[in-house]
């Protein structure tokens, strides 16, 4: 494949310039192998830089009667968009063909968010008598306090915790690092924890990670899932509750409370504001309080029937 040189350079300056994930990595390079056999199929010889538009709305038509889902499309393309950035950076092509490429409209879906009173009642369910019951507490104490995914909880080590600051250091995506506000709340459970940790065939090599399984090993994602769906169920809660509902509510409580939206985005480690602004969905209620409570109008007209009244 010709285009295997520039695939492999595509590779790299996600990883370098947008620190992505391997498995982004690996999607989005996958997604232009599609384009570019494609291409080859109508000209073997057909460079990138030779594409055009009229290529690459065929190639959009061709991906869409494939029957993927719209999400998956809109990836592909967003994948285009940003192999032409990288071949535009590097003076390959004069103009980028993407321009006019239009990617599927997706569906604005919003997360499932627990109330506060749901959270306590999940961690009002958790059998402290059984030798795991203090990690769950643990774990869900730390999923709401902190935000975190799931990937970042299972990762986290005994060298990223800031006790005496009121911080941990958390490894997201790309392996950028950032640092997060910890509750005393959840620091608390935590220790609680390291009671029953220090009876845990500790596995060698696995001695640094905070959250382990009773053989000592350091927890998987999927084992994290199985604890957070067991406890919904037994708090009698029918949404589809997993461990990022944890990361969903924890931020839209923080900006239902009034947080800065930035800060919200430091501590969720969003690199783009516009996806932490999907936490600005209050629902109507909420909305209409904080209207009649801040706008000066509705200020002026409560001060204006309070003469009345009187």
């Amino acid at each position: 494949m010709i285009w295997q040189e520039d695939i492999i350079d595509f590779g790299h300056f996600l990883r370098l310039e947008k620190g992505l994930s391997d498995r982004t990595v690996e999607a989005y390079t996958d997604d232009i192998g599609k384009l570019a056999a494609f291409a080859e199929a109508k000209n073997p010889a057909m460079l990138p830089e030779e594409v055009d538009d009229e290529l690459l709305h065929g190639f959009v038509q061709h991906i869409a009667g494939q029957h993927l889902s719209q999400r998956s499309q809109a990836r592909i393309i967003s994948g285009i968009r940003a192999f032409y950035r990288m071949l535009l950076l590097n003076d390959r092509v004069e103009s980028d063909p993407t321009q006019c490429l239009d990617a599927p409209r997706l569906p604005q879906r919003l997360p499932d968010v627990l109330s506060v009173e749901e959270i306590d009642r999940m961690i009002a369910a958790i059998d402290l008598s059984k030798p795991e019951g203090q990690r769950n507490k643990a774990i869900l104490e730390t999923l709401y306090s902190c935000g975190l995914r799931v990937s970042e909880l299972v990762g986290l080590r005994l060298s990223h915790l800031f006790f005496g600051e009121g911080f941990i250091s958390v490894i997201g995506k790309g392996d950028k690092e950032r640092l997060v506000p910890i509750s005393p709340r959840a620091i608390h459970e935590i220790e609680l924890y390291f009671q029953d940790r220090r009876h845990l065939p500790v596995v060698q090599g696995q001695e640094d990670f905070v959250f382990l399984n009773r053989r000592g090993h350091a927890m998987t994602r999927v084992m994290v899932f199985t604890i957070i769906k067991q406890l919904a169920a037994s708090a009698g809660i029918e949404k589809n509750v997993s461990p990022h509902t944890f990361r969903h509510s924890f931020a839209t409580h923080l900006v239902e409370g009034g947080a800065d939206l930035r800060a919200v985005q430091d501590m969720l480690g969003h690199e783009s504001i516009t996806t932490t602004e999907i936490y600005t969905h209050l629902d109507r209620f909420f909305l209409r309080e904080t209207l009649l409570e801040h706008h000066p109008l509705c200020q002026a007209e409560r001060a204006a029937k309070g003469r009345t009244d009187k």
